[in-house]
């Protein structure tokens, strides 16, 4: 994401009706080809990054991720994908998971993802990184590899 062109939505208008930009364009086509989508990334104060934030709002955008219908409810067009969501972090994973309850993966796993209707979404909490030696980082990077090969 460091090298695409992504910069934030400001406006409802901007993000209904403004075209994408082309690496956006780009990552909707890969992401319709796509059975699993895979999310890696960093947890920055408690959440995902902020370019991480602006590009799920420029790729999932009306039209392309979901529909208005008439009745006031989101169609959802992204029924037939499923998600890994992989997560990193200086403090121990299960702080994460049970003192602060992964907030910000159940936020993007219910609000985001199952918003337009990517299930199911299978996760990934990595945590010590700044600490892990070695043999467990090798672990970690296999797991990953052997996710990547089972798509799951």
């Amino acid at each position: 994401l460091a090298e695409l062109d992504i910069t934030p939505l400001r406006t409802r208008e901007d993000w209904e009706k403004k075209q994408p930009p082309p690496a956006v364009k780009n990552a909707q086509e890969a992401m319709s080809a796509a059975d699993t989508l895979v999310l890696v990334f960093p947890l920055w104060l408690g959440d995902v990054p902020a370019l991480l934030k602006a590009f799920l709002e420029q790729v999932l955008r009306p039209g392309f991720a979901f529909t208005y219908e008439s009745n006031g409810f989101p169609k959802k067009l992204l029924t037939r994908k499923a998600a890994r969501i992989v997560v990193t972090m200086g403090m121990p994973a299960l702080i994460y998971r049970w003192c602060f309850g992964a907030h910000s993966i159940r936020s993007l796993r219910r609000n985001i993802l199952a918003f337009v209707g990517v299930k199911p979404v299978a996760t990934t909490i990595i945590g010590g990184v700044e600490t892990i030696r070695d043999a467990a980082r090798k672990t970690w990077l296999d797991e990953m590899r052997r996710f990547g090969r089972n798509a799951t």
